[in-house]
């Protein structure tokens, strides 16, 4: 397949994904069932298939020849690498979350040091102990020179806007870490279970849920100098929003710790073009800007978006200046990826 066409000043992949296979080989011997929403409510069956499908992924996925011939074939300048959401490894004892979370962190950063022009790491902590998780934030900022970190929507079932992992988000605030929320299905998802309903339904749900108790409890309001990037467009929230206004006017007592309406905490968020559609892609960007708008593919899943660029395209509401932004000059200006400026040349 030939690279795409369209030209823009850069463009920037911010959802795409690598494995460890050491911290695979170290893990999922350990990990419980019940430990990932994903594998919970699915059969055995369906969790081989899952294992062959990633394994054929396997040279994709941990390798930079392959990406990068992907890469050019879509028509991306830079990927912005995180973890597969099956390695945040929560579900571990603390000093194997750890562990773990380093061998992720070290192997990512050891994939992108080998095209530093390309591919820009992004790191993983271990939620499930918030000192070590300040410590690796610390660590991957400082040493590996990571910019941003991923998170799962919950940590064992614990919302992100627990007390208990507060010194986290006032840590990624001082560290000025961008913060990419990605989810692992929906934490009760019995009823779905067949038709990949978990993936399909389940992973907006839970960006809802987990930004709805960001804005309720007061994690944004207290850190306004957050960056969060919620995947899949932002999930139901992103699209729903009128609703959680319309309760905070109408049931003053369920507010909880805000001073303002759910929109305008809404309005500090970022969100990927995970969508398909066009017409949803340019229904975020007429809610919440083209500034706030970032290109992304889900590499290499079957979920993904193989035509990202082309994506933009299609959405013939957005000026060429909004889709530059949302193409790649937003997420340079986030992490501080320095790129050569060339002229416009779109058809």
């Amino acid at each position: 397949m030939a690279r795409r066409e369209h030209r823009h000043p850069i463009t920037v992949d911010i959802h795409c994904h690598f494995t460890s296979k050491r911290a695979d080989e170290l893990a999922l011997p350990l990990r419980p069932t019940s430990a990932e929403a994903t594998l919970a409510v699915v059969s055995p069956a369906e969790r081989e298939r899952h294992r062959l499908y990633i394994d054929t992924l396997e040279a994709r996925i941990r390798g930079a020849d392959e990406r990068l011939e992907e890469m050019d074939e879509q028509g991306v300048d830079v990927q912005v690498v995180s973890p597969g959401p099956m390695q945040y490894f929560y579900w571990a004892e603390p000093e194997m979350g750890r562990t773990l979370a380093r061998m992720v962190n070290d192997d990512l950063a050891a994939l992108c040091a080998k095209h530093l022009d390309r591919l820009v790491p992004m790191g993983t902590v271990p939620l499930q102990n918030v000192e070590m998780a300040v410590a690796e934030l610390v660590r991957i900022k400082g040493e590996l020179g990571m910019r941003a970190v991923e998170v799962s929507t919950n940590v064992g079932g614990k919302e992100l806007s627990d007390p208990s992992l507060a010194a986290f988000w006032a840590k990624a605030e001082e560290l000025d870490m961008l913060v990419f929320l990605h989810p692992l299905g929906f934490t009760d998802g019995k009823r779905l279970g067949r038709h990949h309903f978990n993936n399909i339904i389940g992973n907006p749900l839970e960006s809802a849920i987990a930004v709805g108790y960001l804005i309720y409890d007061g994690v944004l309001e207290r850190h306004p100098g957050l960056k969060i990037c919620v995947a899949h467009g932002g999930g139901y929230a992103a699209h729903y929003i009128g609703r959680f206004d319309h309760s905070w006017t109408a049931r003053p007592e369920d507010r909880g710790a805000i001073s303002q309406k759910p929109s305008e905490y809404m309005k500090r968020l970022y969100f990927d073009t995970v969508q398909y559609d066009p017409v949803e892609v340019e229904h975020l960007v007429r809610r919440w800007g083209a500034h706030h708008v970032l290109m992304g593919t889900d590499w290499p899943y079957a979920m993904g978006e193989a035509d990202p660029v082309g994506l933009l395209h299609r959405c013939t509401g957005l000026s060429d200046v909004e889709r530059d932004r949302i193409a790649g000059l937003n997420a340079a200006e986030l992490l501080g990826i320095k790129f050569k400026t060339t002229a416009r040349t779109d058809a």
